[in-house]
């Protein structure tokens, strides 16, 4: 048979075609698996996941990211300390503590930037240790699994609580931190190796917080006249050990 009978043959047309077809769907297939699940869940969806049934993984969402706990079953299955989270999006249960009722919302109005930090940080941690199987459309993610923008603004505020975390402990960085210690039979005691105790108010902790807290920083003599020290109480002036 001639070569130009042969490349023109039906049987020879039909092979060729067959193997183009085979090399396809072996450079896709290997494609497609070096790429992750993009599966997309609505809410109904998810909550079947939720370690009731035995035959399906155990599954839960953080900021719209679902995750497969499954291999942390005692934790995330039925009667499991973390069964609360499986089947839902409950970002804010992760800072909030409240695992009932409404506090089993993904919602994260009212947060400070510090704890929607937080939040991120657990996703990041969820990313770390679990396999990530999809998204949740819904607050986070749209019907096309793109971002929303809620979770760009909650991803803008969270950068911003990691600037001012980070700026302050820079700050803090300047004057020394006391030494401390507890126990339930003496109660808590601050003191400085060098310089005196003092409490003194962290400023940046409102904008992290929308609280002012207070910490115990080491003070030389020549710092004491400062404005915004504070002398524990029952603690002489110049004591470097005071009751807490």
């Amino acid at each position: 048979m001639s070569l130009k009978t042969l490349a023109t043959s039906p049987l020879s047309v039909i092979t060729f075609v067959v193997l183009l077809l085979a090399l396809y769907l072996r450079f896709s297939i290997k494609f497609d698996s070096a790429q992750p699940a993009q599966r997309l869940f609505n809410a109904e969806e998810l909550a079947l996941f939720n370690g009731t049934d035995e035959g399906l993984p155990i599954l839960l969402g953080i900021l719209g990211s679902v995750y497969d706990v499954t291999k942390g079953k005692s934790h995330y299955g039925s009667g499991g300390g973390y069964n609360h989270f499986a089947g839902r999006d409950a970002s804010r249960a992760f800072v909030s503590g409240n695992f009932t009722g409404d506090g089993l919302t993904d919602s994260l109005r009212g947060l400070s930037s510090a704890e929607v930090k937080s939040v991120i940080d657990w996703r990041d941690f969820y990313s770390r240790t679990y396999k990530y199987v999809g998204k949740l459309v819904g607050r986070y993610y749209d019907s096309q699994g793109n971002p929303t923008k809620y979770l760009k603004g909650v991803e803008a505020k969270a950068a911003r609580g990691a600037q001012l975390l980070e700026k302050q402990k820079t700050e803090e960085a300047k004057q020394p931190a006391c030494n401390s210690r507890w126990s339930q039979d003496e109660g808590g005691e601050v003191w400085c190796e060098v310089g005196y105790p003092r409490l003194v108010q962290r400023p940046l902790e409102i904008a992290m917080t929308g609280k002012m807290s207070r910490r115990c920083a080491c003070f030389e003599e020549s710092q004491l006249g400062q404005t915004g020290l504070e002398l524990y109480e029952g603690c002489d002036y110049h004591a470097n050990r005071c009751k807490a």
